[in-house]
């Protein structure tokens, strides 16, 4: 009999992303940006799978970035409403993880996987935004599409750090409860696992009806996250651009 798990991505919108007075261009950038970072978050949990030797969620279809194949109706309705939704579960199956060191080292890597995806790209936005900034100032130049271009990129900067981050609190049913359940003794983790639905439920009561303490959290939380990554990246485009005369664009934004 085959132990079947499913993982999927879950997003929460915080005062990051502002929902008061958005145009359309905004909300057209924020869909892509939801479409394009959770299919990349699936994807890497599928592909993740596959190198561990399960083809589960490959032969599901999973392994693809089509965000027709990742985005739940339902989750993605809820999203727009209530400013939390999720994304259709990736299907595993641990015992066919022939190629890791071990059941709980494959589940911990595919865990994984999704946030870290999530932070390359973030990354990766992070430093387009910084490409295009200097690119602008250097030839003094602006316009509604680069600007529009440069919210995308800072869009998807930030929601990709609020995903991992997110992602990785260790409570179910985020990637961070297999995640961290590695390191916890199998008796400890076993124990866990037996209550993990009504973790998860008292996770998600405190999502709708607490949101503002946890966003407040969560704001704790992702000012390492960013500093890492905004930090090297602005100092070195700084430096550029002070090396040509530019006027230097702020630290963090």
């Amino acid at each position: 009999m085959m132990l079947v798990t499913k993982m999927c991505a879950v997003t929460l919108a915080l005062p990051l992303l502002n929902f008061g007075d958005i145009d359309i261009v905004e909300i057209l950038i924020l869909i892509f940006v939801l479409a394009l970072s959770l299919s990349l978050h699936e994807f890497a949990h599928a592909y993740a799978a596959l190198k561990m030797g399960d083809d589960t969620a490959a032969m599901a279809g999973r392994l693809t970035l089509n965000p027709l194949k990742h985005l739940d109706p339902i989750g993605s309705l809820v999203f727009l409403i209530a400013r939390i939704g999720w994304a259709k579960p990736v299907p595993i199956n641990p015992s066919r993880f022939t190629k890791a060191k071990s059941i709980k080292s494959g589940i911990f890597w595919v865990s994984l996987a999704g946030p870290l995806s999530n932070l390359l790209l973030g990354t990766l936005s992070w430093f387009l935004f910084c490409v295009l900034f200097t690119i602008m100032m250097a030839l003094m130049t602006s316009g509604p599409i680069l600007e529009v271009i440069m919210r995308l990129f800072l869009t998807l900067f930030q929601a990709n750090m609020l995903l991992a981050v997110f992602n990785l609190l260790p409570v179910p049913p985020l990637d961070g409860f297999k995640v961290f359940g590695v390191v916890l003794p199998d008796r400890w983790y076993g124990k866990l696992l037996q209550y993990e639905r009504y973790i998860g439920l008292a996770f998600l009561f405190i999502v709708f009806f607490f949101r503002g303490a946890l966003s407040t959290v969560l704001g704790w939380v992702l000012v390492p996250f960013k500093y890492a990554i905004q930090y090297p990246i602005t100092w070195l485009f700084q430096q550029l651009q002070a090396a040509l005369g530019l006027p230097v664009m702020p630290m963090f934004l």
